[in-house]
């Protein structure tokens, strides 16, 4: 085997690697950066880009007050319970560091992020703050990053618009008009290779890495991390170009590997039950959870993921999970495996709620789910015709909800109450079951994607789609200190290593605490493992 030595060794280029490089690297460090497969960017490319960052710059500049004070206490209160006792310090750490990572960011990058007009979607929680944590990346062009300008993973969703647009406008309802409105800039974009969401997310971490001086190299898949004869991690044996090599780090390697939910095994252990599509790179198959744990490393969260509604979209050879917030279409309403509504569809932790376990057990209790709508919902959402051509097993229709029940193994009886129910609280405009709003909600205007209100189940033919659990990534790994160091089962730290992204345990979870609490902490993790590095002797 040949050898390889460098002092930051990061595995996988998402936007935890690439901060966590960036940072290493801009502290005078030598850094590498391994990504397994011959495209960039992982889960981070292929994602809107929301980026949850309290405290930060821009909405200081534009007189919203908001402290890492209040940033902590709306965490801490929107936590399940019992997390705080090993979670609180991770939190501490996250509200402290992002606001810094974000000025350090647009600093050392081309990428420049502007609000989003979106709230903190648990209100009347301590600390929630009605607008000024939601941020997105503006539109950048791919050439910014050079010789990887085509080697940036495209994603599910048209990366030409970018996430402001995705909110403010409509859309997901009028794509078509939508962009009409909008073709001057768009011709733009096309013309200058200008992309928004996670591609600019990517497109501009990347150029700031390049720029200080950090070695990319693709196609090259770590295996196992070696360590000195003290359980010290002091490098990675990677595949490559049909051979292995060692890689060693003098300072440290970092995890940022992404999620295992491609691996079928990990999968059916932690998230038993059905899963209806994945919505992240098939490379996503656990290697830094194993490596992680064969180093001694204890593991931790490994049932939490990011799960949103999504429709299929054919990508690479597979059906993907494109998100599309469909559920909350006004004729839409989710029932449990038994035929029986069990939750307000607007709640903003829907995935949560679809997940919900058995404690003694461990297995789902509402799976399989699925939302029952009728003919006028694929008039106004064109992107559930869309998915049904990609994936004809997808949709299933029926003249009445009793025969649409047969179709979906549900108690005819016991959908047909489910419905009536739904359609009286429509008409009555009181939803005394689950407290859906009746109306649209004028707090959440500020998101186009989302059509607030309640209206009846009544137009034929009647629909009925999965809605069990599509995985965007899962959030479970390597248990983690502050400082983003690799602890073992006692707790006691395995000295360089270090994790960040989906290939730690996050210390959030699947409870989110806005849009974007995937990417700001990822990133925020990031740029805590760099920051730790270059201090490590």
């Amino acid at each position: 085997m040949t050898s390889q030595t460098t002092d930051v060794l990061v595995l996988g280029s998402g936007a935890a690697g690439l901060v966590a490089a960036l940072t290493a690297a801009r502290q005078g460090l030598r850094v590498t950066v391994l990504e397994k497969t011959d495209r960039l960017g992982g889960t981070s490319a292929m994602s809107g880009a929301g980026t949850w960052i309290p405290a930060n710059h821009h909405a200081e500049a534009a007189g919203i007050a908001d402290s890492r004070a209040e940033a902590l206490d709306y965490i801490r209160a929107a936590a399940p319970e019992g997390w705080a006792a090993e979670e609180d310090p991770l939190w501490q750490a996250f509200v402290q560091a992002a606001p810094d990572m974000l000025r350090f960011v647009e600093s050392s990058t081309p990428l420049r992020f502007a609000l989003t007009p979106e709230p903190d979607p648990l209100r009347g929680l301590p600390g929630h703050k009605a607008v000024g944590r939601m941020l997105s990346p503006r539109a950048l062009s791919r050439w910014r990053a050079g010789r990887f300008a085509f080697r940036i993973r495209r994603s599910t969703i048209p990366e030409i618009f970018t996430y402001h647009e995705a909110v403010t406008t409509d859309l997901y309802h009028k794509p078509y008009r939508t962009a009409l409105s909008l073709w001057p800039r768009l011709l733009w974009r096309y013309l200058a290779n200008a992309r928004g969401k996670g591609t600019a997310l990517v497109t501009g971490l990347l150029r700031g890495c390049l720029d200080a001086g950090v070695e990319v190299v693709l196609s090259a898949r770590a295996v196992e991390l070696t360590q000195d004869a003290a359980g010290c991690v002091t490098g990675a044996v990677v595949e490559r170009a049909g051979g292995r090599q060692v890689w060693q780090a003098t300072r440290g390697v970092v995890l940022a590997t992404g999620g295992f939910e491609w691996d079928a095994g990990l999968l059916a252990r932690h998230f038993p039950g059905p899963v209806d599509y994945l919505g992240s790179p098939a490379a996503h198959e656990g290697d830094g959870q194993r490596m992680a744990q064969a180093a001694g490393a204890a593991l931790a969260r490994m049932d939490q993921a990011t799960i949103a509604p999504s429709v299929p979209v054919a990508y690479g050879g597979h059906l993907l999970a494109q998100p599309v917030p469909f559920h909350t279409e006004p004729n839409a309403m989710l029932v449990n495996r038994h035929g029986v509504r069990f939750v307000n569809e607007l709640i903003f932790n829907i995935g949560e709620a679809l997940d919900a376990r058995d404690p003694a057990t461990g297995d789902p209790v509402h799976l399989p789910c699925w939302l029952i709508a009728d003919s006028v919902l694929l008039d106004r959402l064109p992107p559930a015709r869309w998915a049904a051509k990609a994936d004809p097993r997808w949709l299933r229709q029926a003249g009445d909800i009793a025969t649409l029940a047969g179709l979906i193994g549900l108690p005819p009886a016991v959908l047909e109450a489910s419905v009536a129910r739904f359609n009286a609280a429509a008409r009555d405009g009181a939803d005394t079951e689950f407290g859906r709003p009746a109306r649209p909600d004028p707090a959440a205007a500020g998101d186009k994607r989302r059509r607030a209100g309640i209206e009846p189940i009544a137009r034929p033919p009647f629909l009925a789609m999965p809605l069990s659990r599509s995985i965007l990534g899962t959030k479970g790994g390597a248990r983690t200190n502050e400082h983003a160091e690799v602890l073992r089962p006692d707790g006691s730290v395995i000295a360089g290593l270090f994790a960040a992204g989906l290939a730690m345990a996050n210390p959030i979870g699947s409870r989110n605490v806005g849009t974007g609490t995937t990417i700001g902490p990822c990133m925020a993790w990031g740029y805590i493992a760099g920051m730790r590095l270059a201090r490590r002797n």
